[in-house]
């Protein structure tokens, strides 16, 4: 029995050095009880949208913040009345709403598509506790999602162009200073932290992948940019679809350099992926027009793309994450995954 023993070892011995696959493999597959962890994917787009549900902003660069990337989701227009937020679900036309900065980044820059002779409404990025006591006023119930929170509200007068352009009576609100904590699969007592966020539906950042957008295009009759799902960061490479089992994700560096993270100095920016994101049918809406779409790409998603035994009923497209570090995050750099594991939806409203 014991040659046999030894010889079993030795040619195991022999494969693990001379086949790099099977070495590959067992490093990933057999202690773990997973698949091999994928190739790195390149960031080739990051995007944010000041305002929510209006039109966004590609940047080169940006700050990674615990709340998401840097002025992503910091306002959003509510109901004048209700202090209820208002999204494209209810107003298609609000993707009709561009914002923009000015070259400092100091100024955010509201405008109306198209014909418009509204004059573009301007107001700081980042505004000081006396601006604000100046122009604006703190309201404690601001809701979204059944839930409140705090907001800074803009006059009446600096929003009537965007009620007059909408039909309805609406305020700009920039969040206030109590913190949102996340809820649903970014819940403390999940995440293990308290994860505060701006003005987003659940979660901090929102990742897509162009493969998988690919996929869902070669199925559609007319193609879609990914700018319908309103993703944060855009990668490009891998298998479509193989974010789904996406764990824990780190933006690091072009050629080997890497972020310079503002709180644990990981060599990276992690970022723990909570969730799948589970779609309405905001992305059936053409952003350039408003015009929503009585099918597309809905339809198409729900016939393949309901993956997710927590929230059957809907498609997924995107995963939703939660960072653990701040720091620079530019276009180029390399999201790398660092482990994989199954997700199941929780409703974080």
């Amino acid at each position: 029995m014991a040659p046999i023993l030894v010889a079993i070892l030795l040619a195991l011995s022999a494969s693990y050095f001379l086949f790099p696959r099977l070495r590959q493999w067992t490093r990933y597959y057999l202690p773990l009880g997973a698949p091999p962890l994928p190739p790195p994917t390149e960031i080739v787009s990051l995007r944010i949208y000041p305002v929510k549900s209006c039109r966004g902003i590609q940047v080169q660069q940006t700050q990674l913040l615990a709340q998401g990337l840097d002025l992503d989701r910091r306002w959003m227009f509510v109901d004048a009345t209700t202090l209820e937020f208002l999204t494209i679900r209810q107003i298609p036309e609000m993707t009709l709403i561009n914002t923009a900065l000015s070259p400092d980044s100091s100024t955010l820059i509201l405008s109306i598509a198209g014909p418009s002779t509204t004059t573009p409404i301007e107001i700081p990025t980042r505004p000081d506790q006396p601006w604000l006591d100046a122009n604006t006023t703190l309201a404690t119930g601001v809701k979204i999602w059944g839930s409140l929170t705090d907001g800074y509200l803009y006059s009446a007068a600096l929003t009537a162009p965007f009620s007059s352009f909408l039909g309805r009576s609406v305020r700009l609100v920039y969040k206030g200073p109590t913190p949102r904590i996340a809820q649903g699969n970014g819940a403390p007592h999940l995440l293990g932290r308290s994860q505060p966020v701006n003005f987003p539906d659940v979660h901090p950042v929102l990742i897509a992948s162009e493969s998988s957008l690919a996929d869902l295009n070669a199925r559609l009759v007319e193609p879609i940019p990914i700018e319908r799902f309103r993703p944060n960061i855009v990668v490009r490479g891998g298998v479509p679809w193989s974010e789904d089992v996406w764990k824990l994700v780190r933006l690091v560096g072009p050629g080997g350099s890497t972020a310079t993270p503002t709180s644990k100095g990981s060599g990276g920016l992690e970022i723990d992926i909570v969730a799948r994101c589970a779609r309405c049918q905001v992305p059936n809406v053409d952003a350039d027009s408003a015009q929503k779409h009585p099918a597309q790409p809905w339809n198409t998603l729900v016939s393949y793309r309901r993956v997710d035994e927590g929230i059957k009923w809907k498609p997924c497209f995107g995963m939703l994450g939660a960072p653990r570090e701040e720091g620079v995050v530019k276009v180029g750099m390399r999201l790398e995954v660092l482990a994989l594991g199954e997700h199941k939806y929780i409703k974080g409203f």
